[in-house]
This record gives C-alpha cells, sequence and structure tokens, in this order.
C-alpha cells in the first residue's frame, strides 16, 4: 500500500496529459475512509474530466472517476471499519476530489454506502452513477403515482449507461418499455435487456414539435433532452411525468407550457451528486433487489487501467454501449 496506481490528469496553461501514475497515501485528499478499490466506472462525466476544456476538474493534478467499489482499509469514523465493503459515488468525487481511477482512495465517510445484500462490487459498478440516476428517476416516477398498468415508458437515449439501465430495470418491474436510439446495431441489444420496442432517435425529433401531440407515453427516462425532451413532453399521457437525467442532445428546451397546464404534465428533474444519503441509501438496497435485472452483467464490459485513457474518449465520441468497469485490484 505504500505505493499505487493511479491514472492522473495535469494541466498547465496549454499542457494537457493523461498519464497512469504511482501514488501513496501522502498524495490523497483529507477524508476519515482509506479505500482499496476493487472497481470504479466510465461515465460520460469522467470523459469530460479527461479533456482539457471539460470544465468538470476544479484543480490540477486530479484522479478522476466519480464512482468506486472497494474495501475499507482503515477508517477514523465509526460507521465504517476494516474490512468492509463500500460504494462510493457522486459528491465531489472525480471533480474536485480525488476520484475511482485509483487502487486506493481516501474519501469523506459522509459520501460512503454500504456495499447492499444482494450486490458484489462488481454488481455495483456496472450500476454506478449512471445506474444510480436511473434507479432514482425510477423512484421519482413512482412517487408521481407511476404503475405498471399505466402503459408505455419510454426511455430515450437507451444504449447508453442511465438509458440502458433504465430499460433494464423497468422491464424488471414489469414495465412496458419502448426504447429510442440512433443506432440500428443495438437493437437486439435493447431487445436483450427488456426492451419491448424500439424506435428510432429521428422519431423523437420531428421537425415542427406542437406544443400538444398525440399523447403515448405514460412516464418517460429521458437522459437527452433538447428537441428531444420537448417532444417528449408534448406526447406524455395525461398526468404522466417525464423524468430528465441529462443533455447529451442539448440544454435549451423549444417547448411550451401547455404540457403542463392542459395535460398536468410532470417534470422531473433528477440530481444524483447530491441526493440525500437516507434516498441514496435505500436506493441502492433496491438496487440489489427488486430494481436487480437478471442480465445486469450483460450491459457492461470490463477493462484495466491501461484501456482506461481510450475508453474515455470513446464515451465522448458515443462509442461506447451500455456500461463500461475499471478493475482496479
Amino acid at each position: 500500500m505504500d505505493n499505487f496506481k493511479a491514472l492522473v490528469v495535469n494541466k498547465h496553461e496549454n499542457d494537457f496529459n493523461i498519464n497512469i501514475s504511482t501514488l501513496s497515501l501522502d498524495d490523497l485528499p483529507e477524508g476519515d475512509v482509506v479505500i482499496k478499490v476493487a472497481y470504479s466506472s466510465v461515465n460520460y462525466k469522467d470523459g469530460l474530466a479527461a479533456t482539457p476544456n471539460g470544465k468538470i476538474v476544479r484543480n490540477y493534478p486530479h484522479v478522476p472517476g466519480i464512482d468506486l467499489a472497494g474495501t475499507v482499509v482503515s477508517s477514523k469514523n465509526n460507521r465504517f471499519k476494516e474490512g468492509n465493503k463500500v460504494i462510493a459515488t457522486s459528491y465531489e468525487i472525480g471533480v474536485s476530489h480525488y476520484g475511482g481511477y485509483s487502487e486506493y482512495a481516501r474519501i469523506p465517510a459522509e459520501w460512503i454506502v454500504p456495499l447492499p445484500e444482494g450486490l458484489t462490487m462488481k454488481e455495483a459498478m456496472v450500476y454506478g452513477t449512471a445506474g444510480f440516476t436511473a434507479a432514482l428517476s425510477i423512484h421519482r416516477l413512482e412517487h408521481k403515482g407511476l404503475k405498471p398498468e399505466d402503459g408505455q415508458v419510454l426511455v430515450t437515449g437507451a444504449s447508453g449507461g442511465v438509458g440502458s439501465s433504465a430499460v433494464s430495470m423497468l422491464a424488471k418491474l414489469g414495465y412496458e418499455v419502448v426504447a429510442s436510439t440512433g443506432k440500428t446495431s443495438e437493437h437486439d441489444y435493447l431487445h436483450k435487456i427488456g426492451a419491448k420496442e424500439i424506435i428510432s432517435r429521428e422519431d423523437l425529433q420531428p421537425e415542427k414539435i406542437r406544443a400538444l401531440d398525440k399523447q403515448r407515453w405514460a412516464a418517460a427516462v429521458d437522459p437527452v433532452g433538447g428537441k428531444t425532451l420537448a417532444y417528449v413532453l408534448s406526447t406524455t399521457k395525461y398526468g404522466g411525468s417525464v423524468a430528465v437525467t441529462g443533455l447529451t442532445g442539448g440544454s435549451n428546451v423549444p417547448t411550451t407550457i401547455f404540457p403542463f397546464i392542459l395535460r398536468g404534465v410532470n417534470l422531473l428533474g433528477i440530481d444524483s451528486v447530491y441526493c440525500p444519503m437516507e434516498v441514496r441509501a435505500e436506493l441502492w438496497k433496491r438496487m440489489g433487489d427488486d430494481l436487480k435485472p437478471k442480465q445486469l452483467t450483460e450491459i457492461s464490459n470490463e477493462i484495466t487501467l491501461e484501456k482506461l485513457s481510450a475508453t474515455l474518449n470513446d464515451i465522448l465520441a458515443g462509442k461506447v454501449k451500455g456500461r463500461t468497469i475499471v478493475k482496479l485490484n
């Protein structure tokens, strides 16, 4: 444990580089709990952290990786003891605090969740922030009254991390899932993880978006935003809800107030970064229980630290399917 490997990004004026470096515990930031990291995962946010103008990392040098799962080595907090298996995602991890692309991490105790029964550390990282975001979306939709008998649930960006997690979780709960993707090569994959119907990305981006269109969806999980979100809102059924989790299609939404005041549609903003710990812990338990799809590992691909830099480029280019996990120990 004296020395260990980590992926380090560094920037000085116009010079930006990514290297696998040797660190010691003295290099890690302050925190209550030292964790031997077993797995991390690759998220779009991590891809941005590995670019010079991603506007994610606040200070350099830095270790990216917004997710990690591992075993406690030492703890100054009585909630955690040596040997405990734990998960840490979101908060400042991988942003202003060294993250999961390291064989060891030091994390504040208040950011850590005990690994629940029903999940291995590897499975927890197949979920990672993307899976947790999908679970939080479903949780919010259910709190608005969504039930399987209400009708079709749309998932946009369905071959991505949040999308594929949402498809598989919703299918496990018995919902009729319609998956939208721009990748025809992923149709078989989406059917395999639970989609009943697949539509193209273009189907959700008509040239002209009406204020109110034909009612189709009981609810939707949308990691895309932009014009797609505007069309989804206009086609959501009376009293339905749309959980918006991302903006890969843009941050501007050309919609009107009519879906909200004439159909009672709910637009639910999903923030997985600062989600309260009591909700976070409850959802991780569900992710090891009723939300856990049988084919969980089928939405994942495992890589090593040495292949991580190329994968971070691929996720920004839209070349990554499902979830990619990084084995550290």
